[in-house]
């Protein structure tokens, strides 16, 4: 029980509070030892129940020094085993920390099982600013509901928490039910929620960055996920290269990362930045050693916390040819509730980024600089209190350069721990912790960049650290000189906290599967995608008219080409070689019947071109934004069908532009009785549209398939010369089994054959001699390519739709290799009690 105080006792105390159990403290004394065996007794010895095993024998020393109370870890030398952290950040034996009223310390980091210790100081001004609501009791009420809006009993303010996100639920029978009812997700221990899902004593619930904690009968935060810190043991990269030799991309690297840090990673090329920041932010996995983002293994449980972490790759991840307002928020449309106050976050977001007075300008219109804070804002919607920032100042002037810093600055200042790769140094002195990496991927320094000259022993430049750091010789000596300093032991050994406390780690519990990533709507995503595409289209005018207009040009280009054997005449022809009224009706002529296959032939190639050339770059042109976008929540099939709704809209208005042209520039054939009630009028459409999108689909295949632009383009002649070849058309294949069956692959041979087949080719051949003696047999024969009855044409419409299928199945699967994010490898248990 606790005393009774009167409003006139002004006696500082410490409230202690594990699992159900609470103990006070009067601090009375100018030294207390707190622990469960303390080496002084009381009152300067603060002693704790020997059932409390998560607290150290000694967990702390408190001095007063003048009017204030500070409070080391352990016994003020020697760490205690589970070390005391204020919002994340470790309280050292050596430097401490100044309490403050209603400070909350934590005993370890393991959700279920930490202790907590309370400052309160009676005579601080700051008293009436007592701590918000923690925990809510399931006795007195029998549901907690949780959300952003005012009206839940746990309101949570962060942007992807829904108005009204999650309910904890206690049944009349005594259990308890979680409700889910926010498309951004809920995790119960690890596992993704889709409706409702059971809990227990201490489940571990996991709302946007908040984590809760079921204890008996009421439920608790235990942590706001606003103070994030990492650490770092021993992770070694090591890659195999097609030679089979190996090549150690990090070697043995140790860092401590604390809340609110703002640490830039830096050194030459070759040195391991960029895969030393892929590793912290978890979409590389350390072949040996871990990352522990407050206590988890990052690597097992990153899509718990993917909101939490801004990604801002080297490579630009917004559309140019957007507005800067319509990045942000489309991005924000992708990534947060549908309730959300859309037009406060994009304000709020405007304003950080200083880009207020330019939001309606397209970003292809920006300078390089307020380019990449575009890039920053995207990730800022969320509000992560993570931010990764690969070469952010890269390519701009000192100015901008000075203007980057100052604002990912201002970011860790605001509470965010703000991790940058930079090859500039001369704004370094802006952050808190700088890393010098060095060749093979050695840790040669990390601690505060003012020490970092000390250290190298260079009087002014940080270039010249640069220098020193030339040779692998060189980089191998600095890090083990390093290693053996006292900046090792300050920096990184004094303040490194790996989850070995008491009870079962959060991190070494039994590897679950990987969670999903929080789910949005399928349906909302297709139908924002395809918004966004087609606000793209409109701005390049240029493009979507060559797209629309290429093939048309083409096919009237043809009829130019061939009007004068074309034109309508009522002339009577007596030789079966003389010029043919048109190419798809008459008798049987040889000449009508080359000149309507070659004409069959420009159709086939304009819609595979057009095709071809409409999505061979519509992946890999967006490679950056769809790696980030994914990161996060972007669903493939999302993804991929916006891509195929919106190319197959467009083959859909070329099919009619195509038609058009066709229906007025050539005579249309004789409807064919086999083929009723499909006509010429119907069929014609049909071929053409299945053909472009065919083509639109193998060029979605390739463009997943390639690694830049270039290679795209290349690849368009590489594409079409097989369609030009295998068509049936320009050389026989009968004769060629290995042609055939090539054919068989192509579009060309399938999309000519649906055409032959409407317009009955085969009775445009003659199968007899003139009276001149002339066997037009041997000339030109009738193929069963073209014979004219529902199965053939069934079976050339059906193979075109199984080659859409087909190439769209290995673009998903192309797609999907692409996913930064791999499942965990196994790693051992442990635990221990606190020594």
């Amino acid at each position: 029980m606790v005393a009774v105080r009167t409003v006139f006792d002004t006696t500082p105390r410490i409230e202690m509070h594990w699992q159900d159990s609470f103990m006070s403290f009067d601090l009375t004394q100018d030294e207390h030892d707190l622990g469960r065996e303390p080496a002084q007794p009381p009152p300067i010895g603060l002693v704790v129940p020997i059932e409390w095993e998560l607290v150290s024998r000694r967990q702390a020393i408190i001095r007063k020094i003048d009017s204030d109370y500070y409070i080391y870890d352990g016994d003020g030398q020697n760490s205690s085993s589970n070390r005391l952290f204020l919002n994340n950040r470790l309280i050292t034996p050596n430097e401490g920390y100044c309490l403050q009223s209603y400070d909350e310390l934590r005993i370890g980091q393991d959700p279920q099982n930490y202790a907590t210790l309370t400052y309160i100081d009676p005579t601080d001004v700051r008293i009436g600013s007592a701590p918000i609501k923690t925990s809510m009791s399931l006795a007195l009420q029998q549901t907690i509901t949780i959300g952003r809006s005012e009206d839940n009993n746990f309101v949570l303010d962060a942007p992807t928490i829904s108005r009204h996100h999650a309910a904890v639920q206690r049944t009349s029978s005594g259990r308890y039910l979680l409700h889910n009812y926010s498309p951004n997700g809920v995790f119960v221990d690890r596992q993704q929620v889709d409706k409702t899902a059971p809990l227990e004593i201490g489940s571990i619930i996991q709302i946007g960055p908040y984590t809760f904690v079921l204890r008996t009968d009421a439920l608790t935060i235990a942590d706001r996920g606003d103070n994030i810190r990492l650490d770092v043991d021993g992770i070694t990269k090591i890659v195999k290269l097609k030679d089979r030799q190996s090549l150690c991309l990090l070697n043995n690297v140790t860092l401590a990362i604390e809340p609110g840090q703002f640490v830039a990673l830096v050194g030459g090329s070759g040195a391991g930045k960029s895969t030393l920041m892929q590793t912290l932010l978890g979409i590389q996995q350390p072949t040996v050693g871990m990352v522990y983002l407050n206590g988890d293994n990052l690597v097992n449980n990153f899509n718990i916390y993917r909101n939490s972490i801004g990604y801002v790759p080297q490579s630009d991840i917004v559309h140019k040819n957007l507005t800067v307002r319509e990045v942000l928020y489309y991005a924000a449309r992708m990534r947060l509730p549908p309730d959300i106050d859309i037009d406060s976050i994009l304000a709020n977001t405007l304003g950080h980024i200083e880009l207020t007075q330019r939001q309606h300008n397209l970003v292809k219109n920006l300078s390089g600089g307020q380019l990449k804070r575009v890039s920053i804002g995207v990730e800022l919607l969320a509000d992560p209190n993570l931010f990764f920032l690969d070469e952010p100042t890269s390519g701009l002037d000192p100015g901008l350069d000075k203007k980057m810093m100052q604002l990912l600055r201002r970011l860790a200042d605001e509470g965010r721990t703000v991790v940058l790769v930079t090859h500039a140094t001369s704004n370094i002195n802006l952050c808190d912790r700088v890393a010098f990496m060095g060749l093979g991927g050695n840790l040669c320094y990390f601690g505060p960049p003012a020490t970092a000259k000390e250290f190298f022993a260079v009087p002014d430049d940080f270039a010249d650290i640069y220098i020193k750091l030339e040779t692998a010789e060189n980089c191998l000596d600095a890090a083990a000189r390093f290693q053996d300093s006292d900046y090792y032991r300050t920096n990184i050994q004094e303040r490194l906290s790996l989850p070995t406390h008491g009870g079962q780690s959060k991190s070494n519990r039994a590897i679950l599967p990987l969670p999903e990533r929080g789910k949005q709507s399928f349906f909302q995503q297709i139908q924002l995608l395809i918004r966004r595409y087609i606000q793209l289209l409109r701005r390049d005018p240029v493009y979507l008219g060559l797209s629309l207009l290429t093939a048309p040009i083409g096919i009237l280009l043809v009829w130019l080409a061939t009007k004068d054997t074309l034109q309508d005449t009522s002339k009577v022809f007596d030789a079966a070689l003389n010029p043919v009224l048109t190419p798809f009706v008459g008798s049987a002529n040889v000449s009508r019947a080359g000149m309507a296959l070659k004409i069959l032939f420009v159709f086939t190639c304009a819609n595979v071109w057009v095709g071809l050339a409409s999505s061979l770059q519509e992946i890999i042109k967006e490679s950056a934004i769809y790696l980030r976008e994914r990161l996060v929540n972007l669903g493939l099939f999302a993804y991929v069908g916006s891509k195929l709704l919106t190319l197959g809209g467009l083959a859909i208005a070329q099919t009619i532009l195509i038609s058009a042209i066709v229906f007025l520039c050539f005579q249309q054939p004789e409807p064919v009785a086999e083929l009723a009630p499909i006509n010429w009028w119907l069929g014609m459409p049909i071929t053409t549209f299945l053909s472009i999108l065919d083509a639109v689909c193998l060029g979605l295949m390739v463009s997943a398939s390639v690694k830049n632009s270039a290679q795209a383009n290349s690849a368009l002649p590489l594409l079409l010369l097989p369609q030009i070849i295998f068509a049936g058309v320009l050389f026989g294949l009968d004769k060629v089994p290995i042609g055939r069956f090539v054919s068989w692959l192509t579009i060309s041979r399938w999309s000519i054959g649906a055409y032959g087949t409407l317009i009955d080719l085969n009775i445009l051949i003659p199968t007899s001699k003139n009276d001149a003696g002339i066997d037009f047999s041997q000339m030109m024969k009738p193929s069963s390519v073209y014979d004219t009855n529902w199965q053939n044409l069934s079976l050339n419409w059906g193979m075109l739709i199984f080659q859409s299928v087909f190439y769209l199945g290995v673009t998903i699967w192309l797609q999907k290799r692409k996913d930064l994010l791999k499942s965990p490898k196994r790693q051992p248990s442990s635990s221990k009690k606190g020594k």
